[in-house]
């Protein structure tokens, strides 16, 4: 658990969630620009919005930020996710040999190293595992890891079970685990294809279940709510579909997979054009991602299935200032359950830096 300092303070940030943001009719959407100079880019945010987690931008660790304490640096090399109630941060730390494993932190200064598959499982360069998601209470952890240079595989890892392998229905190609249920049981991600394509995949029961999009995979399964019932993913059709296309997925249990849409068409110098979704509140009402060209890419919104950049939205909502000195808006990276709170990271002047939004009751879709 959280040392006692850091769990009093969780607590004090509830309350100023509660009472500073409000959750009041007439509230106003807020925009919180994380400290210029940490450059600390969150990669999670537990369902209060009372912890973000995420990595540096020069790769010296992981950080959590509170409103309470602002940026603080946690050890390790990265994080990739949050619990839902703000105990534990996942991601990767290095062993004594420099190695980089999946990592579990609750506190303190030191990573809980989780490392590979029993057996003859060995590194691939200086990475042998890494943790990408974890489920609303540290239970489950979720990630990738490696057995060498040729063969990655999906895990999903529990206190009783340790690492199990989920394994991969292609023969010699890799499956990634990016994302799991709050309630533990259904881990997303990917499966990398006989053609090299990374297709969304989401497991069930330790079974693989492949995400089809309207003219054939999808790509890859970023995240999942709190049943796993919804699933959202990047690349809704693949370059090698209908030309052109600039669209993520939602996939729903009762409903199946279905694109959503760019706010709009963007002209590639070259490289594709992609659009991730990212994250979403349980509903499925708020999602969010991004548009664009790896770093060179804008937060987008999807509400209720309308797409819109969130710049733009922010400005139309009573932030007219809003990221107006910004180079880009990047990505959104994380949504709590009710979709009031959102968290991610673009490239400010003088360097890529984070943000938390707090999202007021009145919307205006521009």
């Amino acid at each position: 658990m959280f040392t006692r300092s850091v769990m009093t303070a969780c607590a004090a940030t509830v309350l100023v969630l509660a009472s500073t943001f409000g959750m009041r009719a007439d509230d106003r959407t807020l925009l919180i620009e994380l400290e210029s100079r940490s450059g600390a880019l969150p990669s999670g945010v537990s369902a209060s919005g009372a912890v973000v987690s995420g990595g540096f931008d020069n790769g010296a660790g992981a950080f959590y930020w509170m409103p309470t304490t602002g940026v603080i640096f946690a050890g390790g090399a990265q994080a990739s996710a949050v619990s839902r109630d703000g105990h534990t941060i996942v991601g990767t730390a290095r062993d004594s040999s420099r190695i980089q494993q999946a990592a579990i932190w609750t506190g303190g200064t030191e990573w809980r190293l989780l490392g590979s598959f029993a057996g003859s499982a060995g590194p691939c360069d200086a990475s042998l595992s890494q943790a990408t998601g974890v489920n609303r209470d540290g239970q489950t952890v979720v990630g990738f890891a490696y057995s060498g240079c040729t063969s990655a595989h999906a895990f999903r890892w529990q206190e009783s079970g340790g690492m199990v392998d989920l394994g991969s229905t292609v023969q010699g190609r890799p499956s990634r685990a990016l994302g799991v249920s709050a309630d533990g049981m259904i881990v997303v991600g990917d499966q990398t294809t006989a053609e090299g394509f990374s297709q969304g995949a989401r497991w069930a029961g330790g079974r693989q279940e492949l995400m089809t999009g309207p003219e054939g995979p999808a790509g890859s399964a970023m995240a999942a709510n709190h049943d796993g019932s919804i699933v959202v993913g990047r690349v809704c059709v693949p370059a090698s579909g209908r030309v052109g296309d600039q669209s993520a997925w939602i996939w729903r249990a009762q409903g199946g997979l279905t694109c959503l849409s760019a706010p709009r068409r963007l002209v590639s110098p070259g490289p594709p054009i992609l659009v991730e979704a990212a994250a979403t509140s349980d509903d499925g009402q708020m999602i969010g991602g991004s548009h664009g060209i790896g770093v060179d890419s804008n937060a987008v919104l999807w509400i209720a299935g309308q797409p819109t950049y969130l710049k733009e939205f922010l400005q139309a909502n009573g932030l007219p200032n809003a990221f107006r000195t910004w180079i880009n808006t990047g990505t959104i990276t994380g949504i709590s359950p009710d979709g009031r709170v959102l968290v991610g990271w673009g490239a400010a002047l003088g360097g890529f830096r984070g943000y938390m939004v707090i999202l007021g009751s009145s919307r205006v879709i521009p």
